[in-house]
């Protein structure tokens, strides 16, 4: 089984990437499942019921979130009521969403995704690694393919989670710093890792924002809004396969696909 996991989407470039190119990368790379991070879809910053069917009707599957999840209110209902997008599961039980979903692959075969986020330079949340123990318990065992979105700032704590799980979920793939890493692999015990594996979006900017903005802040300590960039607009993500018999990772590899790579769009 083979699954695609789409970085952060930033703004209208990214989630306009996702509608034109995962319909495309399906066919391409035979995918049977696609899970998407969709916190920074609406601007930059959360993301909206109509931004959210956006994206599921480009063929995702299954949406995972982070810390930027309640910064739009009209998501809530959606959380809430929709069964293939989480909240991270080590947020308090009272804030709204699910803390896992079940999706069936295109062959039927179910996968559990779960998202969890970080607590080193991030706001303070529940321990990780108890809401993980706690989430994969509640997960039936006839499932054997468990997907996890790490949403953390440091390496080391993304390296600690992924040898936490090695041997009990299928993946543990990073997200939150925008920046796709190369240190894709499959650990002893059959985990598929990457600490992050990078963002949807315009790749010339500083994390999909506009890089005079940015700079202008950072030089003059100013409160200047951080509009979403235009250009050089990216897919990063990583392909992982899975035997589904087992749940075990037997390959990852990375991916990024420029927006010029779509056929169908190279006049847009």
């Amino acid at each position: 089984m083979r699954i695609l996991f789409i970085g952060d989407i930033v703004g209208r470039p990214g989630y306009r990437m996702v509608q034109h190119g995962v319909p495309h990368l399906r066919k391409q790379f035979n995918l049977d499942l696609v899970i998407a991070n969709g916190e920074n879809a609406a601007d930059g910053s959360g993301l909206t019921p109509k931004l959210y069917k956006k994206i599921v009707d480009a063929e995702v599957d299954a949406i995972t979130l982070g810390d930027h999840i309640y910064r739009r209110r009209e998501i809530y209902e959606v959380l809430d009521h929709k069964d293939n997008i989480v909240k991270p599961a080590n947020f308090p039980s009272t804030a709204p969403g699910k803390t896992h979903c079940v999706v069936s692959s295109i062959t039927g075969r179910q996968v559990a995704v779960i998202s969890i986020i970080g607590r080193v330079f991030m706001k303070p949340v529940d321990c990780p690694f108890a809401a993980i123990d706690r989430e994969l318990k509640r997960i039936p065992q006839e499932i054997k393919t468990v997907f996890v979105d790490f949403h953390a700032e440091a390496t080391s704590d993304k390296q600690v989670m992924g040898r936490y799980l090695d041997g009990r979920v299928s993946a543990v793939l990073g997200t939150h710093t925008h920046v796709a890493t190369a240190d894709e692999q499959i650990l002893p015990g059959g985990t598929a890792f990457q600490c992050d594996v990078g963002m949807t979006g315009p790749h010339e900017s500083i994390l999909g924002r506009d890089i005079k903005a940015v700079t202008d802040a950072a030089t003059t300590f100013r409160p200047i809004p951080f509009k979403v960039a235009k250009n050089d607009v990216r897919l990063n993500g990583s392909i992982v396969e899975v035997d589904p018999s087992t749940g075990r990772a037997t390959s990852i590899e990375r991916l990024c696909y420029h927006w010029e790579d779509l056929p169908d769009v190279m006049s847009q």
